[in-house]
């Protein structure tokens, strides 16, 4: 895999190995295995096999990470997560849609 500089900008570039990626997050590689055996984070394999995370993917892995900290339970923080990011989605449409209305209410004042 040849690498661009500007590909380390791409929150989508799996650019971390698991030791890396294990020490950014402040965990041991053991859970970022799990979170992988669990289908919870699903890095990108080397030709080696070795596996390499995203930066969007450690984001993922250190918001669930704290919810264990919480105490919840894998299938609990990943359903959490699940509705969090449905609410955001949720929230940001609404957020276009009276910005759209707002700006319609304006041209039909003129």
């Amino acid at each position: 895999m040849m690498a661009r500089i500007d590909d380390l900008d791409d929150p989508d570039y799996p650019a971390y190995t698991t030791g890396r990626a294990a020490e950014v997050l402040g965990v041991r590689q053991a859970f970022l295995r799990a979170l992988d055996a669990a289908g919870a984070v699903t890095p990108q394999r080397t030709d080696g096999g070795r596996r390499r995370y995203t930066r969007r993917q450690l984001a993922f892995a250190a918001r669930i990470r704290g919810l264990f900290d919480q105490g919840h339970t894998l299938a609990a923080a990943l359903r959490i997560l699940a509705l969090e990011d449905a609410l955001a989605a949720e929230r940001d449409l609404t957020a276009r849609l009276r910005a759209r209305l707002a700006g319609q209410g304006r041209r039909g004042e003129s």
